[in-house]
């Protein structure tokens, strides 16, 4: 299933992406399907992605039997009458995320700090906190008050779906609901400013951008052979493949939750392959009106525009 979670007419709701043009209103669907054989009785709508995802298997089963049932028809939507939001507008907890996590990413950031060309010999871990996530099309906040050397990073987002700590190698994929895009903005300035630490470069409100919908496992199980590419005004800037991750996936749910709960609904940021602004030669930064697209292979694209603190303030 695709999964998102939108804007409508009766508030914030959770549907499935049923194609190009349509989604099913599952917040809607499900009550009307309610005691029917489908859904039943002691099963409450979804109001937000978190409830759908912490319901469970079973939950998300009946779910999928909604799609195509005359029975709500009236809970399908016309994709181009909803605003997409991020799947998880707003996370329980700080996005969990990797750094220096693609081999050719850490060579072109050593040299561009001049540093010796090592790889991590342990997953870099660091959050980004709710307050940064937006939706696709929404704007990320350009303030150069704060930040003049604003960078764009494409990652492949690993939803949680089952509660986990000490987490085993061999047991990692079944802790996964589903995979999402994210693109990590950094402040790059202030990230070197703040002794290296991530948290103040990567935590400015906005940058985050999450979406398009989430991708449930099952329908992505080649999740480790993955196209991962970011564009630029439509120029191509990275471009690579999520077998090159130095750590996979599997590996870094482990190490994540070594001593700590991985809950539903929790999003870890997996790395981003090469082609980052500030690695260029010369560096190319964010500008008002750039628009960025994201695209992960079978998951979808996620476009968002950088907006300059000014022109949002006079487009208010």
């Amino acid at each position: 299933m695709r999964l998102a979670s939108f804007n409508c007419d009766q508030g914030s709701h959770v549907g499935a992406i049923i194609d190009q043009n349509t989604l099913l209103d599952l917040t809607v669907a499900v009550e009307l399907a309610r005691g029917s054989g489908k859904i039943s009785a002691d099963m409450s709508a979804p109001w937000t992605m978190v409830d759908l995802i912490a319901a469970g298997p079973d939950f998300l089963a009946a779910c999928r039997s909604l799609i195509g049932d005359p029975s709500v028809a009236q809970a399908v939507l016309n994709l181009s009458s909803v605003e997409l939001l991020a799947p998880i507008p707003r996370p329980l907890k700080n996005v969990f995320c990797v750094g220096s996590n693609y081999r050719a990413h850490v060579t072109e950031a050593n040299r561009a700090q001049a540093k010796k060309d090592e790889a991590p010999k342990l997953p870099v871990f660091f959050t980004k906190p709710p307050t940064a996530v937006v939706g696709p099309h929404a704007s990320i906040r350009l303030d150069p008050a704060v930040s003049e050397k604003m960078d764009y990073e494409v990652e492949l987002g690993v939803v949680i779906g089952k509660a986990g700590r000490n987490i085993k190698l061999a047991d990692a994929v079944d802790h996964i609901f589903g995979f999402t895009i994210i693109n990590d903005v950094t402040a790059r300035d202030l990230q070197r400013a703040h002794g290296g630490q991530y948290l103040k470069g990567k935590g400015l409100d906005t940058t985050c951008p999450m979406g398009p919908c989430i991708v449930t496992i099952d329908e992505l199980p080649h999740f480790e052979n993955l196209r991962i590419a970011l564009r630029v005004n439509g120029e191509l800037r990275q471009d690579g493949n999520t077998g090159n991750m130095i750590f996979p996936i599997p590996r870094l749910l482990e190490s994540l939750s070594e001593g700590l709960t991985l809950e539903p609904g929790d999003v870890l940021a997996t790395g981003t392959p090469s082609g980052v602004g500030y690695a260029m030669d010369p560096p190319q930064f964010l500008k008002d009106g750039d628009e960025i697209t994201c695209e992960i292979e079978d998951v979808g694209k996620l476009t968002n525009f950088v907006r300059k603190a000014a022109t949002e303030a006079a487009a208010a």
